[in-house]
C-alpha cells in the first residue's frame, strides 16, 4: 500500500523529527514551513538517506489559509494520495496577560488556531473526495488546564483537541480518522532555555512515539503515556493557588512550534 504523509511546520523540532520517523518506514512524504532553508534541508537529508523515497518541500505560512489549501491539493497531487496529514506547525509565547504582549498572543492564535483549522479542513475536504485519510492534530498537556503565564497558547491547544473532537464525531462510522495528541516536555528549540522540564524526552523518542501512534490508530493520547495521562486527570483537580505557586516557582507548560 502507498503510504503518503504531510507534515505542517516542519523545519525544526518535532515536525522535521516526525518527517524523518515517517520516511524511515516507509512514508513519502510533504514537508512545509515559513523556514524554507531549514525545510529543504531537511528535504536533502531525507533523500539523501533514503534516496527511494518521495519528498515534497514547501514553504507555506499556516496563517495564509488560502495558501494552506492549495499546498495540500498541490501535495496530493505530487504523492498521489494524502493518507496522513498532521497540522503540527505552532507557536509558543510565555508572559502574563496584560504586559503588553498582546500581539504575540494573537500571532499565536492565528497560527496555532486557525492555522490548525485550515490545515484540518483542507485535509478532510481532500479525505471526502479519496474516500480514506487520517487527521492527525497536536496539541499539548498545556490543554488539560489555563496555566499561568502561557494563557493563550493552553487556550490555543485546547482549542485544537475540542476542534479535533467535532470533526471526529462528524466522520464517525466513515473510513476518515482523527488522532489527537498530547505531547509533554520534548527536547525542541523552543524549550529549551526553560530552568525546569519534567519528564524531559528526545525528539526522537518522541516522534517515534507519535508515529507508532499514528499507525497504531488511536483517538487520543498523551506523549509518553506516562506521566503525562496522570498530569492530564490532575491538572483539572488542583486549586487555583496551586497553579499559582507554580508560576511563581518559574515552571511553564509544555510548548512545542514548526
Amino acid at each position: 500500500m502507498h503510504k503518503t504523509v504531510l507534515i505542517t511546520g516542519a523545519s525544526s523540532g518535532i515536525g522535521a523529527a516526525l518527517a524523518r520517523e515517517f520516511v524511515s518506514r516507509g512514508y513519502d512524504c510533504a514537508v512545509s514551513a515559513r523556514r524554507f532553508e531549514n525545510l529543504t534541508a531537511l528535504q536533502q537529508q531525507l533523500l539523501r538517506d533514503w534516496p527511494q523515497r518521495k519528498v515534497r518541500a514547501a514553504m507555506l505560512d499556516v496563517t495564509d489559509c488560502d495558501s494552506v489549501f492549495a499546498e495540500l491539493s498541490a501535495a496530493r497531487a505530487a504523492l498521489g494520495s494524502l493518507g496522513i496529514v498532521i497540522a503540527n506547525a505552532g507557536l509558543g509565547s510565555v508572559g502574563p496577560v496584560g504586559s503588553g504582549r498582546f500581539d504575540k498572543d494573537r500571532a499565536l492564535i492565528e497560527t496555532n488556531v486557525l492555522g490548525a483549522m485550515a490545515t484540518a479542513d483542507a485535509a478532510i475536504g481532500a479525505f471526502r473526495e479519496q474516500g480514506s485519510g487520517r487527521l492527525v492534530m497536536i496539541s499539548s498537556v498545556a490543554a488539560f488546564r489555563g496555566l499561568p503565564g502561557s494563557g493563550a497558547y493552553s487556550a490555543s491547544k485546547a482549542a485544537v483537541a475540542t476542534y479535533a473532537d467535532a470533526i471526529r464525531a462528524e466522520v464517525s462510522g466513515t473510513a476518515i480518522k482523527v488522532t489527537t495528541l498530547y505531547p509533554g516536555f520534548i527536547d525542541t528549540p523552543i524549550n529549551n532555555q526553560m530552568k525546569r522540564r519534567p519528564f524531559l524526552i528526545d525528539v526522537e523518542k518522541g516522534a517515534r512515539l507519535m508515529v507508532d501512534l499514528i499507525e497504531r490508530g488511536v483517538q487520543s493520547a498523551t506523549v509518553p503515556a506516562f506521566p503525562w495521562s496522570v498530569v492530564a486527570r490532575l491538572l483539572p483537580l488542583l486549586p487555583v493557588r496551586a497553579l499559582a505557586r507554580s508560576a511563581s516557582a518559574g515552571n511553564r507548560p509544555p510548548t512545542h512550534s514548526g
